[in-house]
């Protein structure tokens, strides 16, 4: 079992900020650093500073950690086209080593894109340039030094493309993710090195994670391929008040936390954390933080619960 932090900077987070975060998170042993691929606030928040640019981030971030893979919970399809996302996701992945993971979806926040001048197509369209976009990116990343790359598609067309930038990588890992019942499986296992789910309950985990494996089997793959993750609103305290002081502290009620994410104390939720292994097979899990000035959460959820699992 392995654990990546996972930030929401559009609700209001400077590069600062996340810095000291990835770094905390390096230093306490976490897998991995991710973030959102936002652009505007949710809910009440002003948002302020404002929003970050994922792959901005993350390249900078590549260069000033050393260890934890870093990555997009998820970029949207819509904000970038597919040439573009190949060359700046290999650049970040050269920047940091080799550590770089690629979270890609069809994009569903309607507000941002009108609020910055995205376009945001029927979900059926979304779904159709996702595919594309996938097959652009794996196309380009298994093109061999020296050769070229062609897709002629619906909705993109390169030609002749040299593929270059390499990443270090082969291929960045590629990350699929949601709770869509045939289309989103399919992807998964026609590209994904790993499915994730967020923010649902055990059963509805269990059962998304069983399509995806009857996807794979359908196409010849073994699903044992895939890495199988979640990801869960953190929100662990020593006793039942500080769990409500860091509910309260972004701004969510103590008993739905309580119901609907992994919170706690630090035996409550290394029972929860065994509980979903059980129930749903998953191998990773995501942990939102949203308090990004809290970093003595991250370090008790390193030091109180991760060592027993």
């Amino acid at each position: 079992m392995d654990f990546r932090i996972f930030t929401e900077p559009q609700q209001g987070a400077s590069y600062t900020d996340l810095l000291r975060v990835a770094r905390t998170a390096q230093d306490a042993g976490y897998d991995g650093f991710f973030r959102s691929d936002h652009w505007l606030a949710m809910g009440d928040g002003t948002g302020l500073p404002g929003p970050t640019d994922a792959w901005v981030t993350l390249a900078a971030l590549g260069r000033e950690t050393e260890r934890i893979r870093l990555g997009t919970l998820v970029t949207s399809a819509t904000f970038r086209l597919p040439g573009p996302l190949a060359v700046a996701v290999a650049q970040a992945d050269e920047m940091s080593g080799g550590r770089i993971e690629l979270g890609l979806g069809t994009g569903w926040f309607e507000a941002e894109h009108t609020a910055y001048g995205v376009p945001f197509p029927p979900l059926g369209e979304r779904f159709a340039r996702l595919t594309e976009q996938l097959e652009i990116l794996t196309g380009m990343w298994a093109t061999a030094p020296g050769e070229r790359f062609t897709h002629r598609g619906t909705h993109y067309e390169l030609v002749d493309s040299p593929a270059l930038p390499r990443p270090v990588q082969d291929a960045p890992p590629v990350i699929v993710g949601g709770m869509g019942r045939r289309r989103t499986p399919a992807l998964a296992a026609r590209f994904a090195s790993e499915f994730n789910v967020p923010f649902q309950q055990p059963d509805a985990v269990a059962e998304q994670f069983g399509r995806v494996g009857e996807a794979c089997r359908a196409a010849g793959r073994d699903p044992a391929e895939l890495t199988y993750s979640v990801a869960q609103m953190l929100c662990l305290g020593r006793d039942d008040a500080a769990v409500a002081r860091r509910a309260a502290a972004v701004g969510r009620d103590v008993d739905d936390v309580r119901a609907n994410c992994l919170a706690g104390t630090p035996e409550q939720v290394v029972d929860q954390l065994g509980r979903w292994s059980e129930r749903t097979g998953a191998t990773r899990f995501y942990l939102q933080v949203l308090d990004l000035a809290d970093l003595d959460h991250l370090e008790e959820f390193a030091a109180t619960v991760a060592p027993r699992l």
